[in-house]
């Protein structure tokens, strides 16, 4: 997931935390979500469970508050955008986490 403006990688995991610690528990847009023993070392199981497929892992990360891909995964609820949501913020920080969606190392749906 080499981004060719890695501003846009930041901004997007900055924008997914910010969401998940000001979401408010009755929020019912976005996904609350309790991790699960198995998923301790493996990001990409929470995204194929919340999200369909494993490519949100840099969401779970950010929602999680976790530095690095490989940093445990406590078992805890977490709060993530809902898809509409997660493809609004993505839009605003120029992200574009999904390997079909990029081209060159750029999201295809970029302007310019």
């Amino acid at each position: 997931m080499i981004e060719q403006d890695t501003r846009a990688a930041k901004a997007f995991y900055q924008a997914v935390r910010k969401f998940a610690e000001s979401t408010k528990p009755w929020d019912t847009t976005a996904i609350f979500y309790e991790t699960k023993p198995d998923e301790y070392l493996d990001l990409t199981l929470v995204s194929q469970r919340v999200y369909g497929r494993r490519d949100e892992f840099l969401a779970v990360m950010a929602a999680a508050g976790l530095d690095t891909v490989d940093q445990p995964l406590p078992q805890k609820r977490i709060t993530l955008p809902s898809e509409g949501q997660l493809y609004a913020i993505k839009r605003r920080a120029g992200f574009e986490s999904i390997a079909g969606y990029r081209e060159n190392f750029a999201p295809t749906w970029a302007e310019g």
